[in-house]
């Protein structure tokens, strides 16, 4: 079934990493006054090859609604084709879409929650922490104890790092953790893979509880989430870990990229 597009204009553009090719895409929405979202859902983009074949492509949008606004965070890809459509926009022109679509989003009631992210993985959660911590308007963690565990190889990898560092500071109950698997020479922050950072949190975090981490078997009962988002090998690794801590099935939210 067809679903009908939607067209958004880029009204800003800014460059993340020179050396990955990675931008920050801010775009509006002409046909509508208020596009209605979950923070960490997607958009499905569409467009027409060389060939004149319809292309899609979905993203995760990279904000807390507001207005009729919404942002990306795109990788250049070689030989990719919408990505390097996307990239490749300047102000004012436009790409149709629809949605918004998915499940990967915060569950209700919130509990603590860890999110995990490698790469443009990054994406849903930034809208997570906007959608938590907005600048203005009430604070809607409830005082949540809130992690964000960002993983990459190299420092340029890390995108929106002074945001999640501006509210690491400002919010006594977040805590953002960056750590770099090749990291350089001087590197002062944290080094390994994110399910190495993620382990140490819950292990601490049952020493300072006294009731179980591991709750009953409806979601409703959680103490704690995990949100994963990233490439199917870091999914993987992090799931794992946390069945070995006990975890259930159902505190783990996942979002694969590939």
């Amino acid at each position: 079934m067809d679903r009908p597009l939607l067209t958004a204009r880029l009204e800003q553009k800014l460059l993340l990493s020179a050396s990955a090719q990675s931008y920050h895409l801010e775009f509006s929405i002409d046909e509508l006054s208020h596009f209605d979202f979950t923070a960490g859902q997607f958009i499905s983009c569409a467009a027409v090859d060389d060939r004149g074949k319809t292309q899609t492509r979905a993203y995760s949008i990279a904000s807390a609604p507001r207005a009729n606004q919404f942002d990306l965070c795109i990788n250049r890809v070689e030989n990719g084709f919408f990505s390097n459509l996307l990239c490749d926009l300047e102000p004012g022109q436009t790409v149709q879409f629809h949605g918004p679509h998915g499940v990967f989003t915060l569950r209700q009631p919130l509990t603590d929650s860890i999110f995990i992210a490698t790469g443009t993985g990054i994406a849903p959660i930034r809208g997570f922490v906007e959608w938590l911590f907005p600048e203005s308007g009430e604070d809607r963690s409830q005082g949540r104890p809130i992690w964000l565990v960002y993983g990459t190889r190299h420092e340029t990898g890390l995108y929106y790092q002074k945001y999640f560092e501006k509210v690491a500071a400002e919010r006594h109950n977040f805590r953002y953790l960056s750590t770099l698997s090749r990291p350089r020479d001087g590197w002062k922050g944290l080094r390994g893979y994110v399910q190495n950072h993620v382990a140490e949190i819950v292990t601490e975090r049952a020493r300072e509880h006294t009731e179980p981490v591991v709750a009953v078997a409806e979601p409703m009962g959680f103490d704690i989430h995990a949100y994963i988002c990233g490439l199917n090998k870091m999914v993987s690794a992090n799931r794992d870990k946390l069945k070995e801590l006990g975890w259930q099935r159902k505190q783990i939210i996942f979002e694969r990229y590939d």
